[in-house]
């Protein structure tokens, strides 16, 4: 699971996920390969908005949150 950093023109964008793609060696990926979802990384959307650059621990932080919201989701709990 990625986080798009940014928008290359328009058939690619840039990914990261904190830990094997870090933020400063982010990977480009054509828009036709990435399966989108509805789900926002929040915290990397208001660094982002701000014009700043998130650190690796903030994506690897916001992913974790995202993979264990979609765990529980659905789930009854007895």
């Amino acid at each position: 699971m990625f986080v798009v950093i940014d928008l290359i023109k328009d058939n690619y964008v840039v990914v990261a996920d904190g830990d094997l793609r870090k933020i400063e060696n982010p990977k480009i990926k054509n828009i036709k390969h990435i399966q989108w979802t509805n789900i926002v990384a929040e915290d990397v959307r208001d660094y982002l908005s701000k014009g700043d650059i998130p650190a690796n621990h903030v994506i690897k932080k916001n992913l974790k949150k995202i993979r264990e919201k979609r765990e529980t989701e659905g789930k009854e709990v007895w």
